[in-house]
């Protein structure tokens, strides 16, 4: 498994960055399709009863929300749809900041310097171990009188840290000193400055959660979310090349030039928390509106303890996320050792991966306003349980390359789209009203313990189970993401429909291709996305 990457050049990660071509017929569908999204959210605020705006007015904090606003709508509802806007433009900002401090281009940087197997994993490992620090940042949010501010620090500190690295770059290699010290010295300040500026945002997550859960009202989340992860993986698919074309081939070399990158990078992420301000302020004590409060069905508390309804949802997300990672983590690493194929290549899928995500956002986001998230959740559960057995059948050759693994990447898109989405809107959804932020924390460091456990059991079984390794891998991961689906079976969202719903659209979903009426299928939602009207 070392092998494989050590036999990749440094400097082709952010050199096959750059040749990425993003197709303009994707891009553009993608821009008409998030002009019609916006204006039926647009109209969707218009309808939201103002009594369920209450917590936004009166307020002095959404003076700058309003700024943002050209309509003349009732007070609240303006603040809302001007502090939507703003948490879109936020997302688009704050996404090339996170290109540029994470992933490939930051993964390249350390490749460069002569970073070992074992350091490139720490990198990726931090994220994860910085998860459990989220439930301190979540007590503190909410002892504070604005969570706006609260963020604003955080998230502040954390990304200003970077100048560290930024300044360290272009003065140590400026220094008559062996390369190797140089390079190890930079190696080691830029695992220190990751670990504490993912720490800083690990903090800041669970109160920046919450802080969105009271402002969407529950009817526009799907909507809104869609949208706004539309636009962030949009400024991602577009930047990530133009940011590796910039980092391979200016500057006076790739180290230089990921320093001049980093600058920029940390200059968006301030942008971004500029945005911010314009976001109304909803203070911790603030209750959610009546609408998003719990159900009569609704499980409620075990006496002095938490309501099942949450334990349940922790289960599934858990226990999902350990069945994801198991395998997916090696997908990539599958086509380079065992398919043969070139970095370019690999990249290429990667994209319309990417694309597909982009795409079905929205789709997704719609489509769980009107028939709920659990829903999509347990139908599309059973194709992302398929998907990695459709990874035993492409072999090496041309048919699996034009055909089988680029109709399996827009799968992969497609299905994570809904469960990235969805999965967060129930959370919102299932945890309880009171201390919010800390079972947002609660949730983050759960998940990212059973995350990195199953990359770190996935990769141990690669490696060492000679029998089976990849497809083994597979296989296994395979059924525990159908195993994950059970306690998803127990979950009730409030103010939605019962289990036999969701038979009925599933059976829906997969006749779409041979019905094409006005039940809920893909195509009809396809249908209304692209006309708001019919929806």
């Amino acid at each position: 498994m070392d092998s494989v990457s050590l036999e990749l050049s440094p400097s082709t990660v952010a050199a096959e960055v750059a040749t990425v071509s993003i197709p303009v017929n994707i891009t553009n569908s993608v821009a008409e399709l998030a002009e019609l999204d916006r204006l039926e959210l647009n109209a969707a605020i218009s309808s939201v009863p103002s009594s369920e705006l209450a917590h936004l007015l009166p307020n002095r904090n959404t003076t700058n929300a309003r700024r943002l606003s050209t309509l003349t709508l009732h007070p609240a509802k303006d603040a809302l749809r001007a502090s939507l806007k703003a948490s879109t433009i936020d997302g688009v900002f704050a996404t090339v900041f996170s290109n540029v401090t994470g992933g490939v281009l930051l993964t390249g940087f350390l490749m460069q310097l002569g970073a070992s197997p074992s350091q490139i994993g720490l990198l990726a490992s931090i994220p994860m171990i910085a998860n459990l620090i989220q439930p301190i940042g979540a007590y503190w949010s909410e002892q504070v009188s604005s969570r706006r501010w609260f963020c604003f620090w955080i998230y502040g500190i954390s990304r200003l840290l970077w100048l560290v690295l930024v300044a360290a770059i272009f003065w140590l290699t400026w220094q008559p000193i062996a390369p190797l010290d140089l390079n190890q010295q930079l190696i080691s300040l830029t695992l220190m400055v990751a670990l504490a500026s993912c720490v800083l945002g690990a903090m800041g997550s669970a109160p920046w959660l919450s802080w969105m859960a009271m402002l969407v009202p529950r009817q526009l989340r799907g909507r809104y979310f869609g949208l706004r992860n539309s636009a962030a993986n949009l400024a991602n698919l577009l930047s990530l090349p133009l940011l590796g074309y910039a980092v391979a081939n200016g500057f006076g070399g790739t180290v230089q030039g990921y320093g001049v990158v980093l600058g920029v990078g940390i200059g968006f992420g301030l942008i971004s928390l500029g945005f911010q301000q314009f976001i109304a302020d909803v203070p911790p004590q603030n209750q959610l509106p009546s609408s998003t409060k719990v159900s009569k069905t609704t499980p409620t508390r075990w006496q002095g303890g938490i309501s099942p309804n949450f334990l349940l949802f922790l289960l599934y997300f858990s226990l999902s996320m350990f069945a994801l990672n198991l395998s997916a983590p090696f997908f990539n690493l599958y086509m380079l050792d065992r398919l043969a194929l070139d970095m370019s290549q690999v990249t290429l899928y990667n994209s319309l991966t990417a694309g597909a995500n982009l795409f079905m956002l929205m789709v997704w986001g719609k489509l769980s306003d009107r028939v709920g998230n659990r829903v999509i959740l347990l139908s599309v559960g059973l194709l992302v349980g398929i998907t990695p057995l459709l990874w035993l059948i492409p072999s090496a050759n041309s048919l699996s390359n034009w055909l089988w693994l680029p109709l399996l990447h827009v799968l992969m898109g497609g299905t994570l789209a809904a469960i990235d989405l969805c999965t967060n809107n129930l959370q919102i959804g299932v945890t309880p009203t009171q201390n919010q932020a800390t079972y947002f924390a609660i949730v983050a460091a759960v998940v990212g313990l059973t995350s990195a456990l199953g990359a770190t059991v996935g990769g141990y079984l690669v490696q060492y189970w000679h029998q089976a390794g990849f497809w083994g891998v597979f296989v296994l991961s395979g059924i525990l993401r159908f195993a994950a689906l059970l306690p998803l079976l127990l979950i009730h969202e409030p103010n939605r429909s019962s289990l036999n719903h969701w038979i009925g659209f599933t059976v829906a979903l997969f006749a779409s291709n041979a019905k094409h009426d006005g039940n809920i299928t893909c195509h009809s939602s396809t249908r209304n996305a692209q006309n708001p009207q019919q929806f």
